[in-house]
């Protein structure tokens, strides 16, 4: 009775989401989770983020990772998605004071589901006891519906590290793409600075 509650209200709380996202801790390891974990970001759509104790837990290649949940030095654009969800899972964290920078991380208790070892507590409202994560992720994956828009928002401002993207003809102006154009103009101009003080070779760069 405890797991079908546990996965029903979250469930409700998390199919009125626009922009969930999910969070893997460090507790994934002793609950032997991983694979359910994995299985329902395959099923949600949800992006991917890690806590730095959880690293190595959540293959690093799955098409819905975008990086590191660690507060304000997270990893480029993935605390900006993570920290702007209106619904977090965060399956097995360990909350501390290295994890959470300082306790400084702009999480809210009414948009989080916190899934630990053998209890579920769905943001403000319920708690559930003697609910274990595995059975829990398992049977939740066949109850959330499928949403990728906070994964399309990440896509739409990551800018990968050095390699900026290139501008289509046609295509809408989008801020990775801006990102370029300061990048590259930013570097020319350091270029110009350091290299050509007085101008000379500026037909090579």
């Amino acid at each position: 009775m405890g797991l079908e509650a546990a996965v029903e209200a979250t469930a409700e709380f998390l199919n009125k989401a626009v922009k969930p996202v999910l969070v893997a801790g460090s507790k994934l390891r002793v609950a032997k989770a991983q694979q359910a974990f994995v299985e329902l970001a395959d099923a949600c759509g949800f992006p991917i983020a890690i806590m730095p104790a959880g690293k190595g837990l959540v293959p690093e290649h799955h098409p819905h990772f975008i990086g590191t949940y660690w507060g304000a030095v997270s990893t480029n654009f993935c605390g900006e998605i993570v920290e702007s969800a209106d619904a977090y899972v965060f399956v097995g964290p360990l909350f501390n004071d290295y994890s959470s920078v300082g306790y400084s991380l702009l999480i809210k208790k009414e948009k989080l589901v916190l899934v630990d070892f053998n209890r579920v507590t769905v943001g403000n409202g319920p708690s559930f006891g003697w609910v274990f994560m595995t059975d829990f992720l398992t049977a939740l994956s066949k109850k959330l519906k499928r949403n990728t828009t906070a994964l399309e928002n990440y896509r739409r401002i990551f800018v990968p590290p050095s390699i900026p993207l290139r501008h289509e003809n046609n295509e809408p102006l989008r801020v990775n793409i801006l990102f370029k154009h300061i990048q590259v103009s930013y570097f020319s101009q350091f270029l110009l600075n350091n290299f050509y003080p007085e101008g000379k070779g500026i037909g090579r760069l």
